[in-house]
């Protein structure tokens, strides 16, 4: 069956879909920001003035001499030259111009929209809880990068992973204002959906696994697959002494959280791929033909997803290579989206 739309026009639809666009768009730069090591390159946040960058050689300098007094400069890059600092300063610079591009594209429509009468009060709600949990998770970026700039060459890994979270809760906010805008819902009841729903559970968790192994940068210690440097198990997880949280919190200076996260990371990826095959076969003859363009969608998504990381831990070289980091970063994205839509398009009315 075609879904047929709510009352919302086809305005209304294009503007919302292209703020889902941005806000992935915005979480890939994120991305690229912390595989490229750009995140603490601006040590200061100007809501207003930070939308123009260094126009001159004597703001370049003055920008370069502020970040020559993080620990990341004195502990990593020391050697820098001005050429190098404007390089990771673009990254940084554009991760926050996108987010700033991201509210007036979506703030001043919005309020067009509101005084016009064009949104009720139900979409008003559901934009609310975007906008709040956009501001929630800038914030945690500016929390982020601070934990960055005392002592640490790096930002926390844990107020990383929150950041992306939030980031990841922002677009499954908009995906569920997509959802009912587009009013995605099944005309006969789906009784073993909620497998679907145990499916995003274990995918959400993974999400923030990711987030941890790429705050601890956890891929550098193991490249290598199906083993971990020879061994299924790392020796250092079968050693019961080195299982206390002081090493979880010291993550850079002993291996045993790494090893956890990866070794995790790798277990539930595994662990993913059998539940999305067993809900394939659960559901293709019971679902209708929109929902099964879902559920086709996500077997071939977790599949590339799982490829692209077995690519990314392979083809490291004292780095994580950033185009198999960034594209299993976003097909991951996209298979969490699409197993939302999934869900949504099973249930019986718009709730």
């Amino acid at each position: 069956m075609k879904y047929k739309t709510y009352k919302y026009s086809k305005i209304i639809r294009a503007w919302l879909l292209i703020g889902l666009i941005m806000l992935i768009g915005q979480v890939i730069l994120g991305g690229i920001t912390r595989l490229t090591g750009s995140g603490l390159s601006i040590t200061k946040w100007d809501v207003i003035t930070g939308v123009v960058p260094p126009l001159n050689e004597t703001e370049w300098v003055q920008e370069f001499e502020l970040y020559k007094e993080t620990p990341q400069f004195h502990k990593i890059n020391s050697t820098f030259t001005i050429q190098e600092f404007k390089f990771i300063y673009f990254w940084e610079y554009f991760h926050r111009f996108w987010v700033r591009a991201l509210g007036f594209i979506f703030l001043i429509p919005f309020l067009i929209f509101v005084f016009t009468k064009k949104i009720d009060s139900y979409l008003i709600k559901r934009l609310g809880l975007v906008v709040l949990l956009t501001i929630l998770t800038a914030s945690a970026g500016w929390i982020m990068v601070k934990s960055g700039l005392v002592d640490r060459p790096w930002v926390n890994a844990y107020k990383l992973t929150i950041h992306f979270i939030f980031a990841v809760l922002v677009i499954a906010a908009m995906v569920k204002t997509l959802a009912d805008v587009y009013a995605f819902k099944s005309l006969k009841k789906v009784k073993s959906k909620k497998i679907v729903l145990w499916v995003l559970i274990l995918t959400f968790f993974q999400l923030v696994i990711a987030g941890i192994i790429s705050g601890m940068r956890a891929g550098l210690y193991y490249p290598t697959w199906p083993s971990m440097n020879g061994e299924f198990i790392p020796s250092v997880l079968l050693d019961g002494e080195h299982w206390n949280w002081g090493n979880m919190i010291n993550y850079d200076s002993y291996l045993f959280a790494p090893a956890l996260i990866q070794f995790t990371h790798r277990m539930l990826a595994y662990i993913l791929v059998i539940c999305v095959f067993f809900m394939f076969f659960k559901l293709h003859k019971k679902v209708e033909k929109a929902s099964k363009k879902w559920l086709n969608l996500t077997v071939v998504l977790v599949l590339v997803q799982v490829t692209l990381g077995i690519l990314t831990v392979m083809n490291v070289k004292g780095k994580i290579p950033l185009f198999y980091g960034v594209s299993h970063q976003l097909v991951g994205l996209l298979f969490f989206m699409s197993l939302l839509f999934l869900y949504y398009s099973l249930r019986n009315k718009r709730a």
